[in-house]
């Protein structure tokens, strides 16, 4: 009994100090990763702040109640919580083959002899025919060579990678949240501006109308501010259908039908406005900052460490193996004789045809894949902050110039709309003027819109939506 319990507990004790064959991983230096100094485009000095709920700086109550529903609702985040769940019970599977798997087993049978309808304990033979048995076995494989180390630190790498890629997807989907509630919001804007614009043609149209009727002019000026009339109306179907597949798509996102928000979005508001600009740090920022960019870097930990898990089976495995059992015919007898046994065995692969080789060199090109990513990922990741600077100072100019357009136009079109009462100027002069102020109110509205959206853009870029020290975790059930 005592070897065999030092037997058992040999099975326990892991030697923990073994090599583990395969590369150690290291994070890619910067310099590998091609990641300069500075940003190219003009941008505000300072540390990135925190933006882990940036949607709040638009000061839009509306838009913060929708991307928190996202945020519970949406199924592309469902289905990104499965996948990290999925990943968890991934590890808990890798870690098992640290420890000895041990199974029970008990058993009773009875004979009955039929023809001699004998039935009981005792046949005429005076043979017993009844057993009882009860077995554990306890089974084993050294981790010699670190292949169970390895998976084990390959799916811890995967889980890792989950967390950040549930991250990714949250900031996705409050990112799309905004952008679609900026062209709900800009398509309304643009509808009534258009609208206003037909109530004042609708007027130039009466005047012409009196004019021609005088004999002051001809009926060209009637059937000129008729056409540009029927033009401005044109647009609203336009607008109107673009606010409804926002809101269309607002409904979705949040886990609902299509048509879920459109009521309470009917009410027109301003698009929303954030902050001028903030601070974007440094661009090695990015690696701690992006989601997406963690999740590569752990792909990458997860690919190198599976090189290691295909190398260890290029090296013999230790199996060691323990039972004990007992057999009686009576319950009373069940413990009298017991019986031990202990195995060990060492296999080799001797001839695969060069199988298990080619996995290690699989695994080793899936590796400089992964690493490949991690770098375009970086990369991909800068051009987002470089792309969302410059679309944001785009907008903030055009936004400035249009401004100066409309107060501009504004004016010509009072003074030719006067003139044009006065029998001063024409019906040309007249609808070329509200045509450049429609045209200008458009623009001004629609650089307003992409700033936002810039905006946007930038808090994306920079990682906002998540607390980049503790990766998100699976909600409780």
């Amino acid at each position: 009994m005592l070897r065999l319990r030092l037997a058992l507990s040999a099975l326990v004790i892991v030697p923990l100090g073994a090599c583990a064959v395969g590369p150690n991983y290291a994070p890619p230096s910067l310099g590998k990763l091609a990641v300069p100094d500075a940003y190219s485009t003009a941008a505000v000095p300072g540390p990135v702040g925190d933006g882990r709920r940036w949607w709040t700086s638009f000061n839009d109550p509306q838009l913060t109640s929708i991307i928190d529903q996202a945020l519970e609702r949406n199924l592309d985040i469902a289905q990104a919580v499965a996948r990290l769940r999925q990943a968890r019970e991934g590890l808990i599977q890798s870690r098992a083959g640290l420890l000895p798997n041990v199974s029970a087993s008990l058993g009773y049978s009875r004979n009955i002899n039929i023809r001699g309808r004998s039935f009981g304990n005792i046949t005429n033979a005076g043979i017993v025919n009844e057993n009882y048995s009860i077995s554990a076995d306890a089974n084993y494989q050294l981790d010699i060579f670190g292949g169970v180390r390895r998976g084990v630190e390959a799916q811890r790498g995967a889980v890792q990678a989950s967390q950040f890629t549930l991250a990714d997807v949250q900031n996705s989907i409050a990112a799309e949240v905004a952008r679609n509630y900026i062209l709900a919001r800009s398509a309304q804007a643009s509808a009534a501006i258009a609208r206003g614009s037909l109530a004042i043609q609708d007027d130039n149209l009466d005047i012409a109308g009196f004019r021609v009727q005088a004999g002051l002019v001809s009926s060209l000026d009637a059937e000129q501010s008729r056409a540009q009339r029927a033009q401005t109306a044109t647009q609203i179907p336009s607008f109107e259908q673009n606010f409804q597949q926002a809101a269309n798509r607002l409904g979705v996102l949040t886990g609902q039908a299509p048509g879920a928000l459109k009521a309470e979005l009917t009410a027109n508001k301003p698009i929303p406005e954030g902050p001028a600009a903030i601070p974007v740090g440094v661009p090695a920022d990015i690696i701690r900052l992006r989601p997406d960019v963690r999740a590569a870097e752990r792909n990458l930990a997860a690919a190198t460490a599976r090189i290691g898990v295909a190398q260890a089976d290029l090296y013999p495995a230790l199996n060691i193996g323990a039972s004990i059992s007992t057999n009686a015919g009576t319950i009373s007898t069940l413990t009298d004789i017991i019986t031990g046994r202990i195995i060990g065995s060492l296999a080799q692969t001797i001839f695969d045809a060069g199988r298990n080789r080619s996995i290690v060199r699989s695994r080793r090109a899936a590796a400089e894949e992964s690493l490949a990513a991690y770098q375009s990922t970086v990369l991909t990741a800068l051009e987002d902050v470089e792309n969302a600077l410059t679309a944001l100072a785009t907008a903030q100019a055009r936004q400035r110039d249009f401004a100066i357009a409309v107060d501009a136009s504004t004016n010509a079109a009072i003074l030719a709309r006067s003139q044009y009462r006065a029998g001063l100027t024409d019906i040309t002069t007249l609808n070329n003027s509200e045509s450049s102020l429609l045209s200008a109110q458009s623009g001004l509205n629609t650089a307003r819109a992409d700033q936002a959206q810039a905006l946007v853009q930038l808090y994306l870029a920079l990682g906002g939506g998540w607390d980049s020290a503790v990766p998100p975790e699976l909600p409780a059930q």
